[in-house]
Order: structure tokens, then C-alpha cells, then sequence
């Protein structure tokens, strides 16, 4: 891997990073996801179901007609619809201009990619008409989990589909997208259908290629729960980061977000109100999916591949780097770069704050699961004590405050590895500053470069 230049440093994004990226963010975070960014969404999700009538409204939020300003609801209702309108236009006008078969010039995609992304995050900021709603309902993500016979007539009687018996490339095509020039590199989309039967729906992933970088290495690198790059602005996207440094980024989209968000549900909902099926679903799903991009990735360049990824994607690339790498191993990757992640599943979903945070009913034993039963599924998403790639080419970052993912599970598990000392990231963070901190010091970042050089 050969340097010619570094692109010039965004410094709004390293102004974000030295003003929010320390320990005070993470609890006033978790307040702004618990108490308004849930409940905001939820009541959004609805809206979008029931477009601008005020009595399907009630309906689906699950609320008494009356109870709330009708005026301030209706006005709320039609600012969300004229934005959400806007939004499909702009994105089908998108899906024509980078996958159509009429060519446009690189002038004409980006001022359509700018507009398609003005307009996504201004549908989504009309959460905020719902505020007013907030003070007398805070609504919580119902559970719509299977009973542990529906979850058995999928995973077997004892989960052991969730070891994935094959892996499947060979007959899933890959449309690559038009293009866009950036001063830091190139942007551009893949797309393809998700080769999960439970799934089934179309996958994108974006790919961030470096400029002044011959033959960089390639990582595959998840994304973590309610987080839509491509959908809101500003978001701290650690993929830049990496190809700062010089890799070759493919980011896919999670189960049930961004493009693949199911409608009346904000992103990633489906994951947490069907737990455990949710997560059972989105981690084999998002396995066979990575294999997709892997074997995309191994056709297309000569160069070392990794998997990474941060939370909720950290977890997915620790299930899909094992799994695949069982099955088939040129897909096996070369290094893996874990950020805020834990080592079983378990300490994620029960131990850690996610199910209070984003306002999860847990009534699993109201569908006939009992803790051992849940555990033993959730165990199988687990990595392995021995890790699926070589413990030096591990780099690893964790935060002594994060109680998400709880930092004592991660450190356990890269002990267990035997994950060198020089590649290990611990600092004094949560799980929200991690990603910040990260922008004003990126040497983990760097690090992995040196791992994924060797």
C-alpha cells in the first residue's frame, strides 16, 4: 500500500470531536436517546403509517382519539407526509441517476445525491413535530417476539441454524453504481438481494475509496443500531476516518435501517422488539450478506480484506468473520478492527443499558421463553475463544465507561484471545464519546493501517 496524499482535514467534523468527544457525552446521550429520540420515533413511525389521518393515527401510536392538541397533531401529520413525499421522489430520482440506464454527468449526481440527502434528513427531523406529544406519552417499542416454537421451526430445536450451514456467492449478481468524486476520494453503491430467505429485500452498501492510495486494503465495516449514514447529516461516520488513512471502506446497511427500513418502524426497531428472533434474523442475515460483499471484494482487488465495525456492527463482523470464515476460507478475512464491542451476546442485549435506552418491553416470558432458553440462542452469536483471525492482526477499542456493550465482557474477550498490548485501544470513554474521541485521535485507525501493511 503506497501514499501520494493525504485529503485536506474536514475541520467542522475535528471541532465535533474535540467539543463532544469526552466522558459528559454519554450520559446527557443516553438521556437524548431514552427520553426523546425513541419515543420522537416511535410516534414518527406511526405517522408515517397513517399518513394524515388523525384517527389512524390514534390507532396505530396505540392512543385515545382527543388526547393530545388534535391541532398541533394534524399540523404535525401533514409537515411529516408534504416531507416524506419529497423524500420518495428525491430517492427514486437517486435510484434512477446511479443505477438507471441514463447516464447523467458527475455535476448532475451530486447535486442529486446532495439533494436526495437534504431531503431524507429533513423527513427525518420532522420527529421533532411530535415533541409536544412527549410531556403525556412516552411510548416504548412493543414486543412482537416469536414464541420459542416459531424461533425453533427456523433455527432447529436447538438454534444450531444460527452456526449457518453454508455460505452462498455464487448466484447473487452486484450492480456497482455510478459515481462521485470527493475531495477525500470516491463514493459509489453496490446493491444487491439479500440472500437470506428471512430477509429477502434488496441490500445496499456504499463504498469509500481513497484518493493518492495504490492497491489499498479493502475492510467490510458495520455500522451500529439506529445509525442511517446516508440518511442523516452530521453523524460521526468512522468510515471516513479509515479511508483517511488509506483503506478501501464498504459500508453495508444493516437489517431493517436506512433503505431496508421497514415503513412505520425507525431503523433497526424490528431488531430489538423481536428479541430474541430479531436478533437471530439480523446477525445470520447480515453474515450472508458480508460473504456477498467479501467475495465481491476478493474478485474485484489483490489486496488483504478485514471485517470491523462499531456496537451492534462490531458484533456482526466478530458472528460473520467466524461463520464465513468456517465455511469458506478465501473469504476469511485478514484483520478485524472492533470498536465498542462485547464478547457475548448476552451482556449486550441483558447486562448492558441498550434495552433501557432505546425503550424496549422485554416480555419474552410471556411467549413461553425462559433466561436459560434465550441464553442458549443469544450464545450461539458469541465468538469463538479461539479467534477466527490471527489475535495480532486484532485491533480493538474500548471504553471503561460503556455500559452499552459492557466494557468487562470486551475486555474478557480479547484476553481470551490474546490480543496484543499494541493493539489494544482503552480509554477512559463511554460508548457514545468513543466514536468522537476517535476523530481527534485516530490511532487505533492507524494502527490497524500498520497491522493490515504487514
Amino acid at each position: 500500500m503506497q501514499y501520494k496524499a493525504k485529503p485536506p482535514r474536514n475541520w467542522a467534523r475535528t471541532l465535533k470531536g474535540y467539543a463532544f468527544g469526552w466522558s459528559w457525552f454519554d450520559p446527557v446521550s443516553s438521556w437524548a436517546l431514552r427520553r426523546l429520540f425513541v419515543p420522537s420515533s416511535l410516534l414518527w413511525g406511526a405517522a408515517e403509517q397513517a399518513g394524515t389521518s388523525l384517527d389512524r393515527f390514534y390507532d396505530v401510536a396505540g392512543l385515545a382519539p382527543g388526547s393530545v392538541n388534535e391541532k398541533k397533531l394534524a399540523d404535525a401529520l401533514a409537515q411529516a407526509a408534504q416531507a416524506r413525499a419529497l423524500a420518495e421522489n428525491t430517492e427514486a430520482e437517486w435510484q434512477d441517476a446511479f443505477f438507471g440506464a441514463r447516464k447523467r454527468d458527475a455535476q448532475t449526481r451530486r447535486k442529486i445525491e446532495s439533494s436526495r440527502y437534504a431531503a431524507s434528513h429533513d423527513y427525518n427531523l420532522t420527529r421533532r413535530h411530535f415533541g409536544f406529544m412527549l410531556r403525556k406519552h412516552s411510548p416504548r417499542i412493543r414486543s412482537l417476539t416469536q414464541s420459542p416454537e416459531e424461533v425453533a421451526a427456523i433455527y432447529g430445536g436447538r438454534f444450531e441454524r444460527l452456526l449457518l450451514d453454508e455460505i452462498e456467492t455464487r448466484n447473487t449478481p452486484i450492480e456497482v453504481s455510478e459515481k462521485i468524486e470527493r475531495a477525500a476520494g470516491i463514493d459509489y453503491w453496490l446493491r444487491f438481494r439479500s440472500p437470506s430467505a428471512l430477509l429477502g429485500d434488496i441490500v445496499y452498501a456504499r463504498v469509500l475509496e481513497p484518493h493518492g492510495v495504490e492497491n489499498p486494503p479493502t475492510i467490510i465495516f458495520g455500522h451500529g443500531i439506529c445509525i442511517e449514514y446516508d440518511h442523516w447529516r452530521g453523524l460521526i461516520d468512522e468510515a471516513r476516518t479509515l479511508r483517511a488513512e488509506g483503506f478501501r471502506v464498504i459500508r453495508p446497511v444493516a437489517p431493517w435501517h436506512g433503505r431496508r427500513r421497514p415503513k412505520g418502524n425507525f431503523g433497526g426497531q424490528p431488531i430489538m422488539a423481536r428479541i430474541p428472533g430479531g436478533l437471530f434474523d439480523a446477525f445470520t442475515g447480515a453474515a450472508q450478506e458480508w460473504a456477498i460483499l467479501a467475495n465481491w471484494a476478493r474478485e474485484n482487488f489483490d489486496t488483504p480484506l478485514a471485517f470491523g465495525g462499531t456496537s451492534l456492527g462490531a458484533l456482526i463482523a466478530q458472528y460473520a468473520a467466524e461463520k464465513i470464515g468456517a465455511k469458506n476460507e478465501r473469504l476469511r478475512p485478514e484483520g478485524l478492527f472492533l470498536i465498542t464491542h462485547s464478547g457475548r451476546m448476552t451482556d449486550a442485549t441483558f447486562h448492558g443499558d441498550m434495552a433501557n435506552l432505546l425503550g424496549v418491553d422485554l416480555h419474552a416470558q410471556e411467549q413461553g421463553w425462559n433466561r436459560e432458553r434465550i441464553e442458549q440462542g443469544l450464545g450461539l452469536l458469541d465468538p469463538a475463544r479461539l479467534p477466527a483471525v490471527k489475535p495480532e492482526r486484532i485491533v480493538t477499542v474500548l471504553g471503561k465507561r460503556d455500559r452499552v456493550t459492557p466494557f468487562a465482557s470486551g475486555l474478557s474477550l480479547i484476553d481470551s484471545w490474546g490480543v496484543p498490548d499494541e493493539n489494544r485501544f482503552v480509554w477512559d470513554r463511554g460508548h457514545f464519546s468513543m466514536p468522537l474521541t476517535m476523530i481527534r485521535n485516530p490511532a487505533p485507525v492507524a494502527r490497524f493501517r500498520e497491522v493490515m501493511m504487514k
